[in-house]
């Protein structure tokens, strides 16, 4: 686990020091907006919610299990018109029912940013 002072690059090129005890190279930032994802080779497009995002991954709701290890394309669409939609493809490496509420946490790795074209 790593734990101490990381230094972050603020706008204007100035650092800013942020306390931190993590164990991941990305930090998650929480978020509540909505997610469409297809499997490989399906035509089928679900919807879910995402809860956290970092630069490596995401961890959203779905309302099936999905299997570890599956391929999924997803696009998330920000709430906000300042943040572009993440388009990508994403590999499951978690899947759990939450601790409150329904559907499936599943965790995903970001394997590729999409473009849309």
């Amino acid at each position: 686990m790593k734990t101490g002072v990381r230094w972050t690059r603020i706008g204007g090129g100035e650092k800013m020091a942020r306390k931190y005890d993590e164990k991941r190279d990305f930090i998650r930032v929480q978020v509540d907006c909505p997610i469409v994802f297809r499997a490989d080779g399906s035509t089928e497009a679900e919807a879910g919610k995402v809860r956290n995002l970092s630069g490596r991954g995401m961890m959203f709701i779905a309302r099936r299990e999905l299997l570890v290890e599956s391929y999924l394309e997803v696009v998330v669409q920000p709430e906000n018109d300042l943040t572009p939609p993440l388009h990508a493809r994403v590999r499951v490496v978690r899947v759990a029912r939450p601790r409150r509420g329904e559907g499936f946490e599943i965790g995903a790795v970001i394997q590729e940013v999409l473009n849309e074209e």
